[in-house]
């Protein structure tokens, strides 16, 4: 890790590290040092670090998930861009589909989709709509902070379990626990999974890797208090970097076994568009001693580049470490998870519920 010194100067409560440039634009503008150094005479901050929420007025909010690699049929997102801030996420490259960057813009200029439930009640109430299991975050945390103050996610659970509607979610934020009056009576109907992302059991790692995401032990009793109610949960180990965290696949197994999970998925970094360079200079900054080291495994497990696009490989990776990784998730899932599945959501009910009126034929 990196030592006191060097995270001083890191920007505290992010990860990226710095602007990145939208590569769909022409211009760009650079944070020059004659402006640092005027700043640093003035007393004045140059950058304020601040969080925006910024709402946006979608006409849909449900997608259809084409990428055969995900294990999902149609996604929701009622944020884009994420506070987490999450170094290796995906999602930041479709931040720039809006206008804005994938470095600290994702993580800081955060738009709120104030009409998702609205959306979500009407596509329910289509006739034509037939009930197919629903993921919230197929992109970006549902559980991230702005659910604090926006509240959308939970509107949504209502609208689902109004229409009786299955849906999954996605989280590392223990604040899906607030909601658990929801999650219990949507599971009591068999319409609830829930996807609980560990990526460390050392809360250093977290960290630096996820820094304004749930502490590991927070994430640790999630499990357990879901498991606990009988609420079908799946930990993703995800994702697994090489000489960061995949040392600890066996010993993250066995932990969120012994806490109830019905089992595991994971996968294997991979640092597609902006995120190549984002990550890059972050762990040249995080963890300088060892950064060239996890920059070659990377690019080991994907074809010698860190960019992987290609369906079928960029998830699970090739060559020698990405199958040493993959054979201890296959152990832990005979030694930990054995006769142990997730259940089937159930798509029967919601036909019934879209009038309210039970069909006679």
């Amino acid at each position: 890790m990196a030592s006191s010194k060097q995270q001083k100067t890191m920007i505290k409560g992010r990860g990226a590290q710095k602007l990145m440039h939208n590569r769909f634009f022409e211009l760009s503008h650079d944070m020059r040092d004659d402006f640092l150094e005027f700043c640093a005479k003035e007393g004045e901050e140059a950058d304020k670090n601040k969080t925006q929420y910024l709402q946006t007025f979608p006409k849909t909010i449900v997608n259809k998930v084409k990428s055969p690699d995900v294990g999902m049929t149609y996604s929701m997102n009622m944020y884009q861009g994420c506070e987490h801030g999450c170094i290796y996420c995906y999602a930041r490259n479709s931040h720039e589909y809006w206008g804005y960057g994938a470095g600290l813009d994702f993580e800081r200029r955060i738009l709120v989709k104030k009409n998702a439930p609205q959306l979500l009640e009407a596509l329910l109430k289509k006739k034509s709509w037939q009930a197919q299991t629903i993921v919230m975050s197929g992109n970006t945390d549902c559980y991230q902070p702005a659910e604090k103050t926006f509240k959308l996610t939970r509107q949504c659970l209502e609208v689902f379990l109004k229409y009786k509607h299955p849906v999954a979610i996605i989280t590392k934020n223990a604040l899906v626990l607030r909601d658990l009056d929801l999650l219990n009576a949507l599971n009591k109907e068999g319409l609830l999974a829930i996807n609980i992302s560990i990526t460390s059991l050392s809360e250093e790692t977290r960290r630096v890797l996820e820094p304004r995401t749930a502490t590991i032990k927070k994430r640790l009793e999630t499990v357990k208090i879901l498991s606990e109610n009988g609420i079908p949960v799946n930990v993703m180990l995800a994702p697994i970097i090489p000489s960061i965290n995949s040392h600890e696949v066996l010993p993250m197994a066995k932990t969120v076994s012994e806490l109830g999970a019905q089992s595991i998925a994971h996968t294997i970094v991979r640092l597609n568009g902006a995120i190549g360079d984002i990550f890059t200079d972050w762990i040249r900054k995080a963890m300088p001693d060892r950064a060239d080291k996890v920059l070659r495994q990377i690019a080991s497990c994907h074809g010698g580049s860190l960019n992987d696009s290609r369906y079928g490989t960029r998830m699970r990776g090739e060559g020698e470490i990405a199958a040493q990784i993959n054979m201890m998730v296959a152990l832990a899932r005979k030694k930990y998870f054995k006769n142990r599945t997730m259940p089937k959501l159930n798509t029967t009910l919601h036909a019934s519920c879209k009038t309210g009126q039970l069909k006679l034929f």
